[in-house]
């Protein structure tokens, strides 16, 4: 499968995996890893790596927006082999080690597999590793406020609903955004194209979900790395904006 790394600004990549997205930041020789996409995304996601010049070695940190298969699936692949340290919200630490799951269950899929693409996007899932149980056994909760010591310096924000830990990465010196799942510009099983929540059996509390749309309305970017769904170029308040419409019209 072609590896589709997209370089967005200097030193920032988002890569499309098989409907997830990840986001790799580089520093000379070293790099930082925002989420890493399904298991079944492994060797993907390692060519990525390989494209923009990284070695998994030379990975400063995996950082995960939150704790779902899909952005965490090599997470301890890239923790035990090369030493990588993982680095989460501390609300999302223990959903990381599976203390509990906030993920979507197989009842609200089949309640919702009448709606376009939810059943060939179902069994995609499954096929990549989707219900696979991937405990993180040692991620760490973010040092402190502000800027990461990481190549790409993100500012973790906590934007809560989709899980309880959710943070998007803001870059400010870039005016770039990484909003993992608390804003996406496309998903297989929403017919909608640009900014917009996720469909609501994705969240684990929606209407924090929608709230945290607010927290990212007062961010200064124009360029936003969603985790499902392309590049999207514009205002990050217009952005939020245009994604709350579209969920109260949704509810």
């Amino acid at each position: 499968m072609q590896t589709d790394v997209q370089q967005v600004t200097d030193g920032t990549y988002l890569v499309h995996g098989t409907h997830t997205n990840w986001v790799i930041l580089t520093d000379g020789d070293a790099a930082t890893l925002v989420d890493t996409g399904y298991p079944g995304d492994r060797e993907q996601l390692l060519a990525s790596l390989e494209a923009v010049g990284v070695s998994p070695r030379a990975l400063t940190a995996v950082l995960i927006t939150h704790a779902h298969n899909d952005h965490l699936g090599s997470a301890e692949h890239l923790r035990i082999a090369h030493g990588v340290p993982v680095y989460t919200h501390e609300a999302e630490v223990p959903h990381a080690r599976r203390e509990f799951l906030h993920q979507v269950k197989v009842g609200q899929v089949l309640r919702n597999g009448w709606r376009p693409g939810v059943l060939p996007w179902a069994v995609h899932a499954l096929r990549v590793g989707g219900t696979a149980h991937l405990p993180v056994a040692a991620p760490q909760a973010f040092p402190g406020p502000g800027p990461l010591d990481v190549p790409g310096r993100p500012v973790p924000v906590h934007t809560p609903g989709h899980t309880s830990g959710h943070v998007v990465f803001h870059l400010p010196d870039k005016g770039v955004l990484i909003t993992g799942d608390a804003l996406v510009s496309g998903h297989a099983t929403s017919r909608l194209r640009g900014p917009q929540l996720l469909p609501s059996m994705f969240h684990h509390e929606r209407d924090r979900a929608v709230a945290s749309l607010d927290v990212l309305e007062k961010l200064d970017a124009d360029v936003l790395l969603p985790g499902h769904g392309p590049v999207h170029r514009g205002p990050a308040a217009q952005a939020a904006r245009q994604a709350r419409e579209y969920a109260l019209r949704r509810r």
